[in-house]
């Protein structure tokens, strides 16, 4: 497929098809095969990196996890990205019931390909009341149909990264993202200080709570590493330097319907060494906080690498 401008709307451009077979691959994803004592095997979504990616991952545990849970919906994921995966070989995923109260339950869930650990988390889940509620004003933002979709930006990369670039264009992420300005993976600007993008699902999934969340999970991952590196206080690009994330947290206050439009603001809280720390907010249209994240990321200089 050659690089096209994608300002307009999804339905109905080059990148529609593309999307929607990602979306497709993911749901398979998340149609988890029981093995037995809270155990379940899975594949993975369309291979974009040369690897698992990580938000494939988060949500496959979040979506195990409450697979095991009869009455309350998730409220928090804290994990740990232990290692790469490889995308042709399927992934098993144990959950272990750490406890069920009354209004409350934890699980520790472990993701595993062969004898490798890919991820470990702890989820918990709680019966939440409605009767405190903090009410938020409409995000400042343009609006989605304003934003250009991130494919946009591929057509105006360096030729250094053309080749990487295209491939987000020929096996997108399987929601659609619309953001004002490149990323740093695209050639954007190093510029200090927060950036929003607007992210849904390309079309209506089964309505089931769990599934919108996990799904929520899996998009709450983008983008957050690329803030590390534009709000970089020395040179940073893809080229310089190896960075991998190395824990991701979510927490989840309200019920969500992926498949409308949100809101993710993302910040750079600190850089310290190799390491930095961005912090997450995701707004429904409404302007209602649906879920924070978290994730610390490990920067080096290529150099470096062992």
């Amino acid at each position: 497929m050659t690089t096209s401008d994608f300002s307009g709307p999804l339905h109905g451009s080059d990148l529609e098809g593309p999307v929607l077979e990602s979306l497709d691959t993911l749901e398979t994803a998340l149609t988890l095969q029981p093995l037995g004592d809270n155990r379940f095997r899975a594949t993975s979504e369309r291979d974009r990196f040369g690897r698992i990616f990580g938000g494939q991952l988060l949500a496959q545990a979040l979506y195990a996890a409450s697979r095991t849970v009869d009455e309350h919906a998730p409220h928090s994921l804290h994990a740990y990205f232990v290692q790469t995966g490889a995308s042709d070989t399927p992934v098993d995923i144990a959950v272990t019931a750490v406890r069920d109260g009354r209004s409350m339950a934890t699980r520790q869930v472990t993701v595993t390909q062969g004898e490798r650990t890919l991820l470990t988390a702890m989820a918990s889940f709680h019966s939440n009341g409605a009767e405190t509620v903090l009410e938020s004003a409409p995000p400042d933002v343009e609006g989605p149909e304003a934003m250009p979709l991130l494919q946009h930006w591929v057509h105006r990369v360096p030729p250094a990264l053309r080749r990487h670039a295209q491939n987000w264009i020929d096996v997108p992420p399987a929601v659609e993202l619309r953001i004002a300005e490149p990323t740093n993976f695209l050639g954007g600007p190093q510029v200090p200080g927060p950036r929003s993008h607007w992210m849904r699902l390309p079309r209506p999934i089964a309505d089931e709570p769990a599934l919108h969340t996990a799904m929520l999970a899996y998009a709450s991952d983008y983008l957050l590493l690329d803030m590390a590196l534009r709000n970089h206080p020395e040179p940073a690009d893809y080229r310089s330097l190896a960075a991998v994330s190395v824990d991701h947290a979510l927490w989840l206050h309200r019920p969500v319907r992926f498949d409308q439009w949100h809101l993710y603001m993302q910040e750079t809280v600190e850089i310290a060494g190799h390491r930095a720390l961005i912090r997450g907010t995701i707004r429904d249209r409404g302007g209602h906080t649906v879920a924070s994240s978290s994730q610390e990321v490990l920067i080096r200089p290529v150099a470096n690498q062992p």
